[in-house]
């Protein structure tokens, strides 16, 4: 019989959020013993532009500014992201996890390009991943109630997904708050794709799936 490990029993979604809490602990160890070290850590589109640093794209989805971006993220994550991965199965919700976090990654750097034009910012966490997944679930589960912070009553997926993407919008610009829009919106536009595929080709599959979760 063949034993498996007890990390081996955690389900995909589990051990994201099990290595978020990890990485987050080991880059904060190493950023805080040489500030140097945030360079092979967060995305910054000057690195990026110079073809410095590529894989903060990656580390950089594993790395959170603070104990509650961390925990608002992972808390998110672990209702959501166990949704979408039964739905998916485990490879195809990695697979769709990573590629919405890189992707997210992308528009932060294109955006700091072309709108925004300060190249010196920094950015990490696992929120544009997260609005990949918000945004499959607009299109696969669009009715599904979801309970947002603060809001005491539910709100459908549909409308809670843009919802909190304005909301954040508006946020980052009446406080003057360094929140990651454009990565929000790139993740949200893989995930709206992804959705919007899988409907297509499994039209019953996810038409059942939408009425089971309505």
């Amino acid at each position: 019989m063949k034993k498996r490990s007890l990390f081996g029993f955690f389900s995909i979604n589990s051990k994201l959020v099990l290595i978020n809490v990890f990485l987050w602990i080991v880059f904060a160890i190493l950023i805080l013993q040489n500030s140097y070290f945030i360079d092979y850590i967060a995305i910054k589109p000057a690195n990026i532009l110079q073809g410095k640093y590529i894989w903060t794209f990656l580390t950089s989805m594993f790395m959170h500014g603070n104990f509650f971006h961390l925990f608002a993220n992972m808390f998110s994550l672990l209702f959501i992201g166990s949704l979408v991965e039964k739905i998916l199965g485990a490879r195809r919700y990695l697979a769709f996890y990573l590629i919405s976090g890189l992707v997210a990654g992308l528009f932060f750097v294109l955006s700091a390009l072309v709108f925004v034009g300060d190249l010196e910012t920094y950015a990490v966490g696992a929120s544009g991943a997260l609005f990949g997944l918000v945004g499959f679930l607009m299109i696969i589960t669009p009715n599904l109630p979801v309970y947002l912070f603060f809001i005491p009553v539910p709100i459908k997926m549909k409308y809670a997904g843009p919802g909190i993407l304005v909301l954040l919008w508006l946020i980052s610009i009446a406080g003057n708050v360094p929140i990651g829009n454009m990565a929000h919106l790139g993740g949200l536009i893989v995930g709206l794709f992804y959705g919007f595929y899988l409907k297509s080709k499994y039209k019953n599959k996810t038409k059942h799936i939408s009425r089971y979760f309505s």
